[in-house]
């Protein structure tokens, strides 16, 4: 009880004020090998991911739905998930990082975190333009919504090592959706442009590099939505990618997102246009260091 007391108030003080919360050795240790995404980064990066990790989860609530336990392997998990695109990303004023603990402030939105068992089913309502309204249901490995929690099926996130090859990450995309809601109005929706760096690829403004932001994700999404429809109508290749990523710009710049962080090399050989664009936003600190503007190496 008093442990749990300490570590709420605790929550509640500044990140740069308040003790690092730790974490323990051989669970950090197991995480990383688990999921090669994070074994290749450096020693470097795996000791920032875990100082963000302790502060994540100090700060999150973790729910298991339906009688599942949520233990604290379970936690890390999805903690080493979520904050690996953090790793190297500027803040969402769009200003430089001071203090590396900022970047949790993507996530200062929400609170909960609900893990189902399996996938859930939502049941969806919407009223098309002729004002009939049209009832479904929707099975969903997650969900984020826009200031409220994020929801997971833990059996896609214990998979998360299987399915890196093919690009796929649930956790890494439901927690883009949360970078993409970001100075959204409420009731708004994600339109996969989050808010970037001040002099994001040296664009002289901000309208600048929103214009060229959306340029190229459109030009992007409108070739895999084209490679989807050759597949689907007239049997030519499948994109790599789940051609979930076609149904609106949103999914697009997650389902990218997860194939960027999960299988680098790969992203960079199907999107070679949207590299740059990915490396400019979620690895804004690298290129400040740097001085870059192009692409930063593939590896790690």
């Amino acid at each position: 009880m008093v442990h749990t007391l300490l570590r709420s108030l605790q929550s509640w003080l500044p990140r740069g004020i308040r003790p690092t919360p730790p974490i323990d050795d051989r669970l950090w240790l197991r995480t990383v090998a688990a999921l090669p995404f994070l074994t290749a980064l450096s020693s470097t990066e795996q000791g920032q991911l875990r100082t963000l990790c302790g502060h994540f989860l100090q700060e999150k609530e973790f729910h298991g739905a339906h009688g599942l336990k949520i233990t604290d392997a379970m936690a890390l998990d999805i903690a080493a998930q979520a904050c690996l695109p953090l790793l190297q990303i500027g803040l969402p004023s769009g200003e430089s990082v001071r203090d590396p603990l900022q970047v949790l402030d993507w996530y200062s939105d929400f609170v909960g975190i609900v893990v189902q068992p399996g996938a859930a089913v939502a049941q969806r309502e919407v009223t098309d333009g002729m004002g009939v309204v049209h009832r479904y249901s929707e099975v969903l490995a997650g969900e984020a919504m826009d200031r409220g929690p994020v929801m997971l099926s833990w059996q896609e996130v214990a998979r998360a090592a299987e399915l890196a090859p093919a690009g796929k990450n649930v956790v890494i995309h439901e927690f883009v959706h949360k970078l993409d809601m970001h100075g959204i109005q409420r009731g708004d929706s994600p339109d996969g442009a989050p808010p970037l760096p001040v002099r994001f690829l040296r664009r002289p403004s901000t309208a600048a590099a929103r214009e060229h932001w959306r340029s190229v994700m459109q030009a992007s999404y409108s070739q895999f939505r084209e490679a989807v429809a050759m597949a689907e109508r007239f049997g030519g290749e499948a994109p790599w990618l789940d051609d979930y990523a076609a149904t609106h710009p949103a999914e697009f710049f997650a389902v990218t997102s997860e194939a960027y962080f999960v299988s680098r090399e790969r992203f960079a050989q199907e999107f070679p246009d949207l590299l740059p664009l990915y490396d400019g936003f979620f690895r804004a600190a690298r290129s400040e260091r740097t001085g870059s503007a192009g692409p930063l190496p593939l590896p790690p």
